[in-house]
């Protein structure tokens, strides 16, 4: 049996594809290359170039594959974006992911793990968030990933899915060379961007009510979060009792502050960012406990912010 990854060619989905492999679980992937890279699949993974809004790509797909589970991935991952684009959003992520529930249910494939976000709760007025928190999105990606955890829990209800949704909080670093974020949007690849273009790294606000001023975020390596995708999707297959969701935090918060000192030690380049306008959509700060995640999940903050920011360091090096 394999399990299908959605976004598998993407800087999360091909790190979830990789942890799979690496614990000897066959995997098939679909992308439609809008933000993903092809070369990021490994060339003996079956790989289906489409959207996944496309039923009847996805019923080709699981006649073609004995898939047991869905790891879902893809989406419009941008919150700033999200708000000026809210149809678009609301297509990606809800339209897409209701259209393969649908085909999952024709296929009799009956468990999936989906990919969610801490921006299901918007600002919270607690300094750690549990699963519990009020959820408060505060952007149609927040909405959108929060009404994708709704679809998944209604139709747990009507035929039985198995499913668990796993929120993330900053997704960052590499866990091999070849694969890196190359989001237009996140703060990783615009800092490493400016650095190899000799220009002087931009954040976004400095004026949020936080110690140093810049947002406080819970920053997690992608191959952490990628192990725990494997550990969730085993888990269904198995029968075990798991919880709906889970947060994928480390319950530390780091700021954008000291993100940009560290990138400066780790690639010896002296610099003091520019400070842009505040983004839309940007809480001040947010900040997980991932306990529950760590009971079930192979949950684990195995990496320190030093390895965070140079493992992507590398990979953006690599691909220069």
């Amino acid at each position: 049996m394999a399990w299908l990854v959605t976004g598998g060619a993407g800087y999360i989905g091909a790190h979830v594809v990789r942890a799979f492999r690496e614990q000897g679980i066959d995997v098939v992937v679909v992308d439609d290359l809008s933000s993903g890279h092809a070369e990021f699949v490994p060339s003996e993974v079956p790989f289906y170039r489409g959207t996944i809004l496309d039923a009847e790509l996805l019923a080709r797909i699981f006649a073609e594959n004995p898939v047991s589970g869905v790891v879902h991935v893809a989406g419009f991952k941008y919150a700033g974006v999200s708000v000026q684009r809210p149809l678009h959003t609301y297509e990606q992520n809800v339209t897409a992911t209701a259209v393969l529930l649908g085909a999952m249910q024709e296929a009799g494939v009956e468990a999936i793990v989906f990919s969610s976000s801490a921006a299901v709760y918007g600002t919270p007025d607690v300094d750690i968030v549990t699963e519990t928190t009020p959820k408060s999105p505060e952007s149609p990606y927040g909405e959108s990933k929060l009404i994708g955890e709704w679809l998944l829990r209604d139709q747990g209800v009507a035929t039985g899915l198995r499913h668990t949704s796993l929120r993330y909080f900053n997704v960052v670093g590499s866990g091999e060379p070849g694969l890196r974020d190359t989001s237009p949007h996140n703060l990783f690849p615009l800092v490493f961007d400016a650095l190899v273009e000799g220009r002087t790294p931009r954040i976004n606000g400095d004026d949020y009510p936080t110690p140093d001023g810049t947002c406080v975020r819970d920053y997690i390596h992608v191959a952490d979060l990628a192990t725990s995708h494997v550990a969730a999707a085993k888990r269904l297959d198995a029968g075990e009792p798991i919880e709906p969701v889970y947060n994928l935090g480390s319950g530390d918060g780091v700021s954008v502050g000291q993100i940009m000192s560290t990138v400066a030690e780790v690639t010896g380049i002296r610099f003091t960012p520019e400070v842009g306008p505040r983004r839309v959509g940007d809480p001040a700060r947010i900040v997980a406990s991932g306990e529950l995640a760590a009971r079930d999940l192979d949950w684990t903050m195995r990496h320190t912010l030093d390895d965070m920011v140079r493992s992507a360091w590398e990979a953006r090096q690599a691909a220069s």
